[in-house]
């Protein structure tokens, strides 16, 4: 696969696509050429973001998918399967945010659970669930979009910043970063490339522009990236803006 390759006939899956970082990098695989998946907890979700990105000239198609409940990731595989008998690129974006004020002491755990099980098991689940199709491809892609929150690196918004706040969202993410590299070592040669990305600090609600938070195409840009890497791009790896982030 080539790092411009925009033939329509690859095939990209995006969990969480109903808005922000999500619809934006169906918006971006969809202007290369891809047949592009969006998919939202509900009908009604999915098809309002198909139909706002959509166009004479991007094939973009509309899914109901609930990463945290095994039989919506099954019905899905199975309607895709049916569909293209394969999928050339998974990118996992779907995420639930906890309040700025949780830390690891005071956290509901209950709630931290929710996180964890979208943010997680949600990318984890679809990675077991979708393999099969991955394999079929011939440049297969998994992207999993994580965050600074779970880096140790990260100097503004990291594990270690804010007195810890923010803890079940930073700790989802530093787990994905883990899950990216052990994926990566099992995918080894099988021309399946796995990274995990963040998208920077991006302006995904209202009000963070003025924190001086990026536009969405911007973060979004940095997604495409890994979903468009060439054959022999690297795997198992942590980046933004296509550049290494320690975690």
């Amino acid at each position: 696969m080539r790092a411009d390759d925009s033939s329509s006939s690859s095939v990209a899956l995006i969990t969480g696509a109903g808005k922000g970082i999500g619809l934006e990098v169906a918006r971006q695989l969809g202007e290369r050429g891809m047949t592009t998946i969006v998919t939202a907890r509900t009908c009604e979700q999915s098809q309002a973001a198909a139909e706002r990105i959509g166009g004479a000239e991007r094939d973009i198609r509309a899914k109901t998918l609930d990463v945290t409940d095994q039989a919506s990731v099954e019905q899905l595989k199975a309607e895709i399967e049916d569909e293209f008998g394969r999928l050339d690129v998974l990118v996992n974006n779907a995420a639930a945010f906890v309040n700025w004020s949780e830390t690891a002491l005071t956290a509901d755990l209950e709630a931290a659970s929710a996180v964890l099980a979208t943010n997680l098991f949600g990318a984890w689940r679809m990675c077991q669930v979708f393999m099969p199709l991955l394999r079929r491809s011939t440049h297969g892609r998994i992207v999993i979009v994580s965050s600074g929150a779970g880096s140790h690196g990260e100097q503004q918004f990291g594990l270690t910043t804010g007195g810890g706040s923010v803890a079940s969202y930073g700790i989802s993410k530093a787990a994905l970063n883990a899950l990216t590299a052990k994926l990566a070592a099992e995918l080894a040669g099988t021309g399946i490339l796995v990274n995990a990305v963040c998208p920077g600090f991006t302006a995904t609600a209202p009000g963070i522009k003025a924190m001086g938070a990026r536009p969405i195409p911007e973060g979004a840009a940095s997604v495409v990236w890994a979903a468009t890497l060439p054959d022999d791009g690297p795997s198992g790896g942590f980046f933004r803006d296509g550049q290494p982030l320690p975690w």
